[in-house]
């Protein structure tokens, strides 16, 4: 595998970095776009960069990049990993960033987003309709808030600290069928259940690019987990009104460039926003979506390059 070694030194070039543990579908829908552009796109995964750090150098090594410091990074997934592992392949992002890279989205965005404690936090701090939430280390603390939430009628929703696509999620109707901390990795993330409007399982999925809300989705589930990994159908939806000013509010406040914002209806009618991915997929809003969203991404990432990226891009 040829690797580059870059330093302080390296000039930008129109070439842009898609970061993806494996070239899936997204990750090729993102590189056509990008060379319809004009641009250079390659695909590496995070796990594949590394540091060199002494006292002459200072280098971070990148394979496939030529000897040329890509002009933007988008970041599309980070593969699966220890704490340790993430939290190095962030730092490579930071090292990008620092070196004069575009990071789309920016690592503190990424990282406010793929804690979900610190997403809930921002959003209700903002003002932001969010459902009750309760982040704890504590096994004891954790079963007495589903006893209480429990004893009113409520459920639970137990949620992985760090998680997608609906994995790992459990319903909880009593303190009994709390798991022990092991089984969370010490951390219980508990959110108090909203029921759909006539026992109907269903939420939205927002798209939210540069600032704006460009797609949404309604997605039906089999269940009450509504991702479309899970098996949800997609049902086309307008990005406007309460729907699109919630997500692209809950989007700013994590500093996102583009997001996915997941939204919703309580029985009295009201959106409540359940989450917001900086890494979202989106083949099933694209199935139900009439524009490619991946060109959608691409001129965004175009437009902050601005002009002296020398590609073609504008809008139409």
């Amino acid at each position: 595998m040829p690797t580059c070694w870059i330093g302080r030194s390296a000039m930008p070039k129109p070439k842009v970095l898609i970061v993806s543990s494996k070239p899936d579908w997204h990750g090729q829908r993102l590189k056509t776009a990008l060379a319809a552009s004009g641009a250079d796109p390659f695909i590496t995964a995070l796990d594949q960069c590394r540091f060199e750090i002494g006292a002459d150098k200072t280098l971070l090594s990148i394979p496939h990049c030529q000897d040329q410091l890509p002009q933007a990074v988008l970041v599309r997934n980070f593969g699966g990993g220890s704490f340790e592992q993430v939290t190095m392949r962030l730092g490579i992002l930071h090292a990008l960033h620092r070196l004069g890279c575009l990071i789309y989205n920016p690592p503190a965005a990424i990282e406010r987003c793929v804690d979900k404690s610190m997403t809930s936090f921002l959003l209700g701090h903002a003002g932001l309709p969010t459902p009750a939430t309760w982040t704890t280390e504590s096994a004891e603390h954790a079963r007495h808030i589903v006893q209480t939430e429990t004893a009113q009628g409520n459920q639970i929703v137990l949620k992985p600290l760090f998680g997608a696509q609906g994995i790992g999620l459990k319903l909880l109707t009593g303190p009994d069928q709390l798991p022990a901390d092991e089984a969370v990795a010490g951390a219980y993330y508990l959110q108090r259940y909203i029921p759909s409007p006539n026992d109907q399982w269903r939420d939205w999925r927002v798209l939210v690019v540069g600032g704006k809300a460009e797609a949404a989705m309604m997605r039906v589930g089999t269940s009450w987990i509504t991702n479309v990994r899970q098996g949800a159908a997609c049902v086309a939806a307008p990005a406007v009104g309460e729907l699109a000013q919630l997500a692209e509010q809950a989007a700013k406040i994590v500093g996102a460039y583009y997001a996915g914002v997941d939204l919703i209806l309580d029985q009295n009618g009201r959106f409540s926003i359940l989450e917001v991915n900086s890494m979202p997929a989106w083949r099933g809003l694209q199935s139900v979506t009439e524009f490619d969203i991946a060109e959608r991404l691409v001129r965004d990432v175009l437009d902050r390059l601005g002009p002296a990226a020398g590609l073609r891009h504008g809008r139409a």
